[in-house]
């Protein structure tokens, strides 16, 4: 991949879609930071993260059913700040119906250092002052973020037995409990059933509140485009 150079004014939407991470991630004997890669559902391939805290981000993305595109590090932002000539690596641009939305991971305890907060600043200057939305990203509520860990284990589409999700998609299962549909008879294994609805509660055709523990009594809804 080559570099290429834009003033930030002319920068598009497509130009982000189209971008490699601007670094590869790198391992090394006590490194303070897990490296790796996340297999998206939404890009179909894998996307590249830094830490545990940028692979929860890329969780929340991957379900985010307004995210159309996972990008990580998608630029080099440079800009001159007072005297100085300042440089930063967001880490994602997320691709949303409504337009990019670019995040920076950091975790709050490092929120207070001040040299941290005037990259963020300007940053985010630049960044709504193109019209495209700016995130600091830090950790998430637990047991929501335990959920969405946990329903990412149903994201990958091509495990699943296409005539069992579209029968569980016509059995209403909305306004019954998860104990319920997982119980339900669809002449299959209650594993396999387990699974398709999972994988259906990932995909939003049904709804769980995600900020609460999920168990027998959570109620499914029907998702929100789903009629």
């Amino acid at each position: 991949m080559s570099e290429f150079s834009v003033d930030w004014t002319l920068a598009t939407a497509d130009l982000l879609s189209a971008a490699a991470p601007w670094r590869t991630f790198r391992w090394y004997r006590g490194q303070k930071h897990y490296s790796g890669t996340y297999w998206s559902s939404t890009e179909q391939s894998h996307v590249i993260y830094e830490s545990r805290l940028e692979l929860a981000r890329l969780l929340y993305a991957d379900y985010d059913e307004a995210v159309r595109r996972i990008v990580a590090q998608p630029f080099l932002l440079k800009a001159k700040v007072g005297r100085r000539v300042c440089r930063h690596v967001p880490d994602f641009a997320l691709l949303t119906k409504q337009g990019p939305l670019i995040v920076d991971v950091k975790p709050r305890a490092r929120l207070s250092d001040p040299r941290i907060g005037a990259t963020l600043d300007w940053t985010r200057q630049l960044v709504e002052g193109r019209g495209w939305c700016y995130e600091v990203w830090s950790e998430p509520p637990v047991t929501e973020l335990s959920n969405v860990r946990f329903l990412a284990g149903f994201r990958q589409r091509r495990c699943f037995d296409v005539t069992l999700l579209d029968e569980v998609r016509d059995r209403d299962l909305s306004g019954r409990t998860l104990g319920e549909a997982l119980s339900a008879d669809f002449g299959r294994s209650r594993e396999l059933v387990r699974s398709a609805v999972f994988h259906l509660v990932w995909n939003h055709y049904l709804t769980v509140d995600v900020a609460a523990p999920l168990t027998s009594s959570t109620m499914l809804m029907k998702g929100p485009h789903c009629d």
